[in-house]
């Protein structure tokens, strides 16, 4: 849980809120089409047991030095795959770091696949 103190009062910040705004940021980033399972083995358990998983492809681990964020995220073909990924880091960081002020420690991306989209395969 990610703590802050005012004059105010005190903000707490649970992992689960941080999950979330990550996985709405990098949803909106150029050239990633989804999020994916850390393993196919977490994938085809929560399918099997049908359970819904909102922060699929999403890891946050509180620290005393700041927040670590592993991703895991499918990448569109034809993309440059490491300027998606840089662009993921940046806008990661941005949303957290400058917008929510969340003490940002790393973000690690880890591209699990590539996905043809209709419009762009040939029939």
């Amino acid at each position: 849980m990610t703590k802050r103190q005012s004059s105010l009062g005190k903000i707490e910040i649970s992992p689960n809120a941080i999950a979330t705004l990550v996985v709405e940021t990098v949803l909106q980033c150029y050239g990633v089409v989804g999020l994916a399972h850390k393993t196919k083995f977490d994938d085809w358990t929560k399918t099997l047991l049908n359970i819904a998983d909102a922060h699929r492809g999403v890891e946050i681990e509180v620290t005393d030095k700041g927040v670590v964020v592993d991703l895991y995220i499918i990448v569109e073909y034809g993309t440059r795959v490491a300027e998606v990924a840089h662009g993921v880091i940046r806008r990661v960081h941005y949303s957290l770091r400058d917008v929510a002020g969340i003490p940002l420690t790393a973000v690690h991306v880890h591209v699990q696949g590539l996905r043809v989209s209709p419009s762009t395969s040939t029939a």
